[in-house]
């Protein structure tokens, strides 16, 4: 049998991915949402803004959890599930979007 686990970097260097990826989304919801306060949108529009930097926030809270889950599961030989940080990543982009859309239109 082939062993699963490889002595390379691989995990930290999706880490690290992990990090700029929740890093990115957590700032650039609040400066998002700060540049649409500024611009006069009313601050229920900004609410998607803020939905995503604390999307950012709550994946950047669990970096340390997704590694050593990671980390166990190429050791172990056992599936690994992200499904959770994935939804979290994809309602963060979305609520970017959404609040990007909102701006133009009120804009």
């Amino acid at each position: 049998m082939i062993p699963i686990w490889d002595e390379g970097l691989q995990n930290e260097r999706t880490r690290l991915a992990w990090v700029r990826t929740a890093a990115v989304q957590a700032v650039g919801g609040l400066g998002a949402g700060g540049v649409a306060l500024r611009a006069g949108v009313p601050p229920v529009a900004v609410a998607p803004f803020v939905l995503s930097a604390a999307s950012g926030a709550l994946l950047l809270a669990r970096t340390g959890v997704r590694y050593r889950r990671v980390q166990r599961a190429l050791h172990e030989g056992s599936p690994l599930d992200v499904r959770v940080d994935a939804v979290i990543a994809w309602l963060g982009t979305m609520s970017a979007a959404l609040g990007a859309a909102v701006f133009v239109v009120l804009r």
